[in-house]
């Protein structure tokens, strides 16, 4: 197989350290998503947003930002979905970058949820754009969403950047959506899953970016609504941080996530999105005080399965 030549180690502390000194800070294995649609904010907030995108970016960046205050105390991270603030223009995207600074100065680790892959320079520029530090600035976020189903050169400017600027990837592996199953599923003429095959390139990829706690910045996207495939993805992966969507809204629940922790208590993060951000819509109370308590729930019950 063809190592990933990622260049010399010049950042300081490394992704996965990082991690793991956020979850051991804060007893806490959660990020909180922030998938922000205009039709689902609070009333309060969502006003003229039918009107224009630069009024519908603001209220959503007000959400995002208010809900970090809330949530602050029980996660070790922030989600953000690109592909909400994307969906709003220019001033998405700088709807997008006030609220990464925020939850930044929050003291929270920011992923950014794009699934980006590509070749050649293509794969350079989302390196540059979220990953890099240039001119002295530190990256956009801490770490970014991957499909490496394009194969070892579409993620290999990323792996570089990751290591030059010490920021992290997580490479989608198997997915919680139901119809991953139509490629990821698929068998290998030696029985192995598709699927299989690209977590045996993700641990190869990460190999050289293990960082003192023995977690690589090259983590895994693995869905927990898969709960046998969250301990196949263990053992074929021992140093990955997995990144597990699925539990809340889509069904999975902590007990099904608890074999993704046999590494240490910071070998898989849990992201939750719906289930706490729009909470309020469930009970009724104000919006930051009903995601602050899934929030709490969510970490207690996750710590508890994770066994540490």
């Amino acid at each position: 197989m063809k190592q990933v030549d990622a260049g010399p180690l010049t950042a300081g502390v490394m992704f996965a350290d990082r991690v793991a000194e956020a979850v051991d800070r804060k007893r806490s294995q959660i990020l909180v998503g922030l998938d922000p649609r205009p039709e689902l904010l609070p009333i309060e907030l969502r006003g003229d947003t039918h009107a224009s995108r630069a009024a519908a970016a603001d209220a959503c960046a007000r959400f995002c930002c208010g809900l970090v205050d809330a949530v602050a105390p029980y996660v070790v991270g922030a989600k953000i979905q690109l592909a909400f603030f994307e969906a709003l223009g220019a001033d998405g995207m700088s709807a997008f970058e006030e609220v990464s600074r925020y939850a930044r100065d929050a003291g929270l680790l920011i992923l950014a949820d794009g699934k980006r892959a590509d070749i050649g320079s293509t794969a350079r520029a989302y390196a540059d754009a979220y990953l890099e530090r240039r001119n002295g600035t530190a990256p956009a976020v801490d770490a970014l969403t991957a499909n490496p189903y394009l194969g070892t050169d579409s993620v290999e400017p990323l792996i570089a950047a990751c290591r030059r600027s010490g920021t992290g990837v997580f490479c989608l592996v198997k997915t919680s959506n139901s119809g991953s199953a139509d490629v990821q599923e698929l068998a290998l003429s030696d029985g192995r899953r598709v699927w299989h095959q690209v977590a045996e390139l993700v641990a190869q990829w990460g190999d050289d970016l293990v960082g003192s706690h023995g977690l690589s910045s090259v983590g895994a996207v693995v869905g927990a609504t898969y709960p046998r495939a969250v301990g196949e993805a263990r053992r074929l992966m021992p140093k990955a941080i997995l990144l597990l969507p699925g539990i809340g809204a889509q069904g999975a629940t902590p007990a099904d996530v608890a074999r993704a922790f046999t590494s240490g208590p910071a070998s898989a993060l849990v992201p939750v999105s719906r289930s706490v951000i729009y909470a309020f819509r469930v009970d009724g109370a104000d919006w930051r005080k009903a995601a602050a308590a899934e929030a709490a729930r969510l970490r207690r019950e996750v710590w508890g399965a994770s066994g540490w």
